[in-house]
């Protein structure tokens, strides 16, 4: 994608930023040839569809945790399946262990705790609990 396609898919993210550090600490990864494989031959239609979908999947988590939901309650574990597949559907094949991993860099990196508390504050803890938890139902 050209620049213009980037602002319009991205907005003010670069992802271009990230992709030195993600190389150096999962460039050894199965996981991540994969999802630099699938990845490359995105175009801005389909980065279009998996941020809406990303985005999407935020913002359940965070009326649910709004609504008062436990992160151990079904509903929460049931997105927090769904946010796996969705990882699985555009990115690599993310296992119960790799998404509760996930959960945890989710919490433990600053910029992915702003992302998901940018929906709601604490929204990354509460999501993070979730895919534990539907890790374990697994």
């Amino acid at each position: 994608m050209n620049e213009e396609e980037m602002l319009e898919v991205f907005g003010e993210f670069d992802p271009s930023e990230y992709q030195e550090e993600a190389r150096d600490r999962w460039g050894h990864t199965d996981l991540y040839e994969e999802s630099v494989r699938r990845t490359k031959s995105y175009g801005k239609d389909q980065w279009k569809e998996a941020g809406a979908e990303g985005r999407a999947i935020g913002r359940r988590f965070a009326d649910l945790m709004g609504s008062g939901a436990e992160a151990t309650d079904r509903t929460a574990m049931d997105l927090a399946e769904q946010h796996r597949r969705y990882i699985s559907r555009w990115f690599y094949t993310c296992s119960y262990e790799v998404h509760a991993g996930l959960g945890d860099m989710y919490v433990a990196d600053p910029r992915f705790t702003r992302y998901w508390d940018g929906f709601r504050p604490g929204l990354a803890l509460f999501v993070r609990d979730a895919f534990q938890a539907n890790a374990g139902r697994a």
